[in-house]
C-alpha cells in the first residue's frame, strides 16, 4: 500500500502501462481541444461579427455533446469500450480536418462550422463516456480516486496552456493551423490507445437503446448512494456559473478592467489545479460522503463571502479557494459514483452523470444571468451561494451519504 501523502500520488503512471497510455492520449487530446476552444469562437465572430452566432455554435456543440453522452453510455454497456474510444477519436479527427479545410477555403462557410461543431461534440462525448466506463477495469476500483486526480491535473494544466498556445498560432499564422494541429494530435492519440486491451462489459443487456437508457435511469434512482451523490454534484455544478457575472463584478464592485477580469477567470482554474495536486488526503478519508458534503458547503460559504466582499485581492483568494473546494468535491463524487456502480451500468451512469453536469452548468448560467437582471452582481452571487448552502445543509441531513464508509475495493 502506498504511504499516505497530502499530495496526489503519480505512481500509477509508472506501474500501470494501460493508464499511462490513456494519460498520454488524453493529454495530447486536451491540448488540441484547448486550441479549438479559442479557434471556433474567434472564427465565427470574424465571419459573422455577431456574439449571438458565437453563442449559437457553442450551444450546438453542447447539444451534440449532451446527446452523445447519453447514447455513448448505452453503447459503452453493450460494445467493446476500446473500439468505441478508437472509433470516436478517429471520427472527431475527421471533423477537425474538415474545419481546417473550411478555414482555408476562399470563403469559409458558417454552416460548416455549425455542423462540425455538433459532429465533434457528439462523437467526442461518446469517446469520453466509453473512457470513463473502462477506468475501473484499467486501474482497479481501489485506485479510481488516485487516477482521477492525476487525470484532473493534466486537464487543468491543459486548459491553461493550450488556449494561450492556440491564440499565438492564430496571431502569427492562421486559424486553420489550429484545426490541423488538433486533427494531427487526435491521430497521434490513436497510437497509445491501440495498446489498450479489449474491454467488453461483463454483462450485456440486449434491449432497445431507449429501454437500456431507461434502465440506467431506473438504476440511478434506485441506488440511493449514486442518486444523492449525483444530486450533490448537480448542486455544486450550478454554483460554478458565477463566472457569468465576472465582467459585471469587475466593473461594478472593483472598478477594474480587462486585466482584473483575466485574473478572476484564472483564479478558479488555479485553485482547481491546486485541488488536483494537493488531493492525496482525499484518498484516505473514512467517510467520503460526509467529507464531500462538508467540502461542498465550504465552497458555498466562499460564494457567500464573495457576495459580501468589496476587495479585489480578497475576491481572488475566495475564487481560488472555491476552485480548490469544487475540485476536491468533484473527485469524491466521481469516486463514489464509480465504486457504487456495477460494471454493466458504468457506461450509462457515467453518461447520465456527465450529461447532468453539462446541463447543470447551462441551467446555472441561465439562472444567475436572470438574477443579475434584478440584483447587483454581488447580491446575485450571495443569493446563489445562500440557496446552495440551504440545499446543501438539507443534503447533510441525509443518512445515506453521511453513513458511507471507505472501502478498499
Amino acid at each position: 500500500m502506498n504511504k499516505k501523502s497530502f499530495f496526489v500520488d503519480f505512481s500509477l503512471l509508472k506501474t500501470n502501462r494501460h493508464f499511462r497510455n490513456v494519460f498520454i492520449a488524453r493529454t495530447i487530446s486536451l491540448l488540441g481541444l484547448g486550441m479549438l476552444a479559442v479557434a471556433i469562437p474567434m472564427q465565427v465572430y470574424q465571419l459573422s461579427g455577431d456574439s449571438f452566432q458565437v453563442g449559437l455554435v457553442m450551444a450546438l456543440e453542447g447539444a451534440g455533446m449532451f446527446a452523445g453522452l447519453l447514447l455513448g453510455g448505452v453503447l459503452a454497456d453493450r460494445d467493446d469500450r476500446k473500439k468505441l474510444i478508437l472509433f470516436a477519436r478517429a471520427v472527431c479527427g475527421i471533423g477537425f480536418l474538415g474545419l481546417a479545410v473550411n478555414a482555408w477555403l476562399p470563403q469559409p462557410q458558417l454552416w460548416v462550422i455549425y455542423l462540425l461543431a455538433v459532429w465533434d461534440g457528439f462523437f467526442g462525448a461518446i469517446g469520453v463516456t466509453a473512457l470513463l466506463a473502462c477506468m475501473p477495469f484499467i486501474v482497479g476500483r481501489e485506485n479510481l480516486l488516485q487516477a482521477r486526480a492525476v487525470s484532473m491535473l493534466s486537464v487543468r494544466l491543459a486548459t491553461v496552456i493550450s488556449p494561450a498556445l492556440g491564440g499565438l498560432i492564430i496571431a502569427f499564422a492562421d486559424v486553420g493551423w489550429n484545426y490541423l494541429i488538433a486533427a494531427l494530435g487526435t491521430g497521434l492519440t490513436l497510437i497509445p490507445l491501440l495498446a489498450l486491451p479489449s474491454m467488453r462489459p461483463q454483462e450485456v443487456e440486449e434491449h432497445h437503446p431507449l429501454k437500456a437508457l431507461a434502465a440506467g435511469f431506473r438504476y440511478l434512482f434506485a441506488n440511493r448512494i449514486v442518486f444523492y451523490t449525483v444530486l450533490a454534484g448537480t448542486l455544486v455544478t450550478l454554483t460554478t456559473a458565477i463566472r457569468v457575472l465576472f465582467p459585471a463584478l469587475v466593473e461594478d464592485a472593483f472598478a477594474g478592467g480587462a486585466a482584473e477580469l483575466g485574473l478572476m477567470y484564472s483564479a478558479v482554474p488555479l485553485g482547481a489545479t491546486l485541488g488536483a495536486l494537493v488531493s492525496g488526503w482525499a484518498s484516505h478519508v473514512q467517510k467520503p460522503g460526509q467529507v464531500m458534503l462538508f467540502v461542498s458547503l465550504a465552497a458555498f460559504a466562499c460564494m457567500m463571502a464573495l457576495g459580501l466582499n468589496h476587495s479585489f485581492m480578497t475576491a481572488l483568494f475566495l475564487l481560488a479557494a472555491f476552485g480548490y473546494l469544487v475540485s476536491i468535491a468533484s473527485l469524491l463524487q466521481y469516486n463514489l459514483v464509480q465504486i457504487n456502480t456495477p460494471d454493466q451500468y458504468l457506461g450509462r451512469i457515467n453518461g447520465i452523470w456527465t450529461a447532468q453536469d453539462a446541463s447543470g452548468d447551462s441551467l446555472g448560467t441561465l439562472g444567475i444571468g436572470v438574477l443579475g437582471k434584478f440584483m447587483s452582481s454581488l447580491g446575485s452571487i450571495f443569493t446563489l451561494g445562500a440557496v446552495a448552502m440551504t440545499l446543501g445543509v438539507l443534503l447533510l441531513g441525509n443518512k445515506t451519504l453521511r453513513g458511507i464508509e471507505k472501502t478498499d475495493g
